[in-house]
Parts: structure tokens; C-alpha cells; sequence
């Protein structure tokens, strides 16, 4: 019953490795691991390598138990893992995640620099997927409580909104960000960006993540935030997001999102008898 904690900028989540662990994760379980006061605490679990043939998958969940396709500090903390963890001897090397293939180049030794293939975007309303007509959700109205904002939608392979804003705070991430999450428009809820250009090469930003609430960082935010900027013809294809948590790389070539962030290395440990019991519905 090992387990291991990492964070990227601040973002932080709990490697559950099957070889390792032998607890369903069930939703409920989740939750209670992610719990600050109860458990380990953490922004999510990342479950892996799951093994398909040679192929290694890796299932990300959310603290309040969902599933996340995709995650950008995720994908970047299990990459750590596996190299650490020796399943990887190579610098380049992919795994499955629910919202598609990454591919991963390690550029540090210790693996506490990684860049990341995201793949591409969309900003079609169906694949993010937003509900109405077939459309790209370009530079929208949405009408939260009576206000109208401006937002852009698209999916990285999890699905996310963005909204410009001349001035951001967490306080306003806090009171907007739930209820642009769990708009009807979202069928399946989505992530939350709020966003403030600096120049062509530097945003900022202020995250409310689906499932997980107000974030310090998050990587996939940082790609369609940054998608989103460019799109709008706010920046250029090599931008510099900047969060609370620290900052993130993103470049957009030919149509892909690469993502280049730090991670690090926080604890290791196992789960005591009494809370495997709880876990383990005992």
C-alpha cells in the first residue's frame, strides 16, 4: 500500500502504482485520500502504468472522485514517476491517458523538467463538447447570474473555458468559476480560465478546475488558455503563462500544443493499517 506525492507548481496529486497498491479506487475512496483533513490531501490521484500489452495507460481522477481525461501537471508528475521508477529508461518515450496519447521528453536528468506533447485542439462545439448549434465557441457570450462574459471554448482533450478579463483575481475565479463549471451549456462541467494578457509572449491566469475547485497551477489550463489567446490574436505561438503556482512554456507548432513545466518530488509512504480499513470498506 505505497504510495508517492509530487507537485507541479503547486499542483499536487498522489501516484497510486497497481503493482504497489492493491484498493479500488472507487469514487468515494478517492475523495477521502484526496482529503486534506482526513487524508493524505492532494488536487488528485494518479492511477498507473496499467499496462495494455506493452502499451502503459494511466487513469487521473479528480479530488471528488471523477474522472479527469487529461491533466497537464498530471501527465508531467507520472512521467517523473516512471522514470524514477525505472519503467522508462529512455529521455522520449508516450503513454494513454482517457484524453489521448502524450508524448514526453525528459530534459533533465532527474526528471524535474519535462516537455509535453498535448496533441492538438478543438474548438468545435460538439467535441468539447458545449451545447446548441455546431459551431467553434469563439469569443461567446455566456450570461452567468444576469452578467454577460466573453468566453472561448475548445477541448485539449478535456474540455475547457476561457474568459478574458482586464483585471483577474482568485476571488473572482472562486465566485465565478463553480458556476461557469456547472453551466447547462457543459454537459459534461468544464474547466475554468480566467484570463489577463500581459504582452504577445505572457498571460496570466486564474484557474477553477472541474471536479477540483480553485487551482494553483494546472498545465492543460495553461495550453488552452494559451490556445485561447492566440486564437483571439491576443499572442503569438510561444507564450509564457504565468500562475500562481509559478509558470509554464507553451508553443504551438503546426497544429500541437507543447507544454514544457517543472515538477518535483514532495513524499513516499505507505497507508496505515487503520486507513486501508477505510478505505477497503472495512
Amino acid at each position: 500500500m505505497h504510495y508517492y506525492k509530487y507537485h507541479g507548481l503547486g499542483n499536487d496529486y498522489i501516484v497510486m502504482d497497481p503493482k504497489k497498491t492493491d484498493v479500488k479506487l472507487t469514487a468515494e475512496n478517492v475523495k477521502l485520500i484526496c482529503d486534506r483533513n482526513f487524508g493524505i490531501g492532494s488536487d488528485g490521484v494518479l492511477y498507473g502504468p496499467i499496462f495494455e500489452g506493452k502499451n502503459i495507460c494511466l487513469k487521473i481522477y479528480n479530488p471528488d472522485g471523477s474522472i479527469a481525461e487529461k491533466s497537464g501537471n498530471g501527465v508531467r508528475i507520472f512521467s517523473r514517476y516512471l522514470v524514477e521508477s525505472k519503467y522508462v529508461t529512455e529521455s522520449d518515450f508516450s503513454f494513454k491517458t482517457d484524453g489521448g496519447i502524450v508524448e514526453i521528453s525528459v530534459l533533465k536528468e532527474d526528471a524535474s523538467l519535462i516537455k509535453v506533447n498535448m496533441g492538438g485542439i478543438t474548438f468545435t462545439s460538439s467535441k468539447i463538447p458545449v451545447g446548441g448549434p455546431e459551431r467553434e465557441v469563439i469569443d461567446e457570450k455566456l450570461t452567468i447570474e444576469g452578467k454577460d462574459y466573453n468566453v472561448t471554448c475548445l477541448s485539449i482533450g478535456n474540455p475547457h473555458c476561457v474568459i478574458p478579463m482586464k483585471e483577474i483575481s482568485k476571488e473572482k475565479a472562486v465566485a465565478i468559476g463553480p458556476l461557469v463549471e456547472n453551466n447547462p451549456s457543459f454537459p459534461n462541467r468544464i474547466n475554468v480560465q480566467f484570463l489577463k494578457v500581459i504582452d504577445k509572449e505572457n498571460i496570466q491566469i486564474e484557474i477553477w478546475e472541474r471536479g477540483a475547485g480553485y487551482t494553483l497551477a494546472s498545465g492543460s489550463s495553461s495550453c488552452a488558455a494559451a490556445c485561447a489567446a492566440n486564437k483571439l490574436g491576443f499572442a503569438g505561438n510561444n507564450i509564457t503563462v504565468h500562475m500562481p503556482g509559478g509558470k509554464i512554456k507553451v508553443e504551438i507548432i503546426d497544429g500541437k500544443i507543447f507544454m514544457t513545466g517543472p515538477v518535483a518530488s514532495v513524499s513516499e509512504g505507505n497507508f496505515t493499517k487503520e486507513f486501508i480499513s477505510l478505505i477497503s470498506g472495512g
